[in-house]
């Protein structure tokens, strides 16, 4: 598992993993947020097993 960044904006909240440059989310709730980086964290390692020859 990788950790993730959480901050809080003016209008919104967003999350970020340092270990993947690109993977991102926003949302307007922190529990959001939550959910919505632990999906991109498994579309971003998904889409990096695509592209990396084997």
């Amino acid at each position: 598992m990788y950790d993730y960044v959480i901050e809080q904006g003016e209008t919104s909240w967003g999350a970020y993993v340092p270990e993947l440059p690109g993977c991102v989310a926003v949302a307007e709730s922190e529990d959001e947020v939550r959910v919505l980086i632990l999906e991109a964290i498994q579309e971003h390692l998904e889409l990096l097993n695509e592209t990396v020859p084997m």
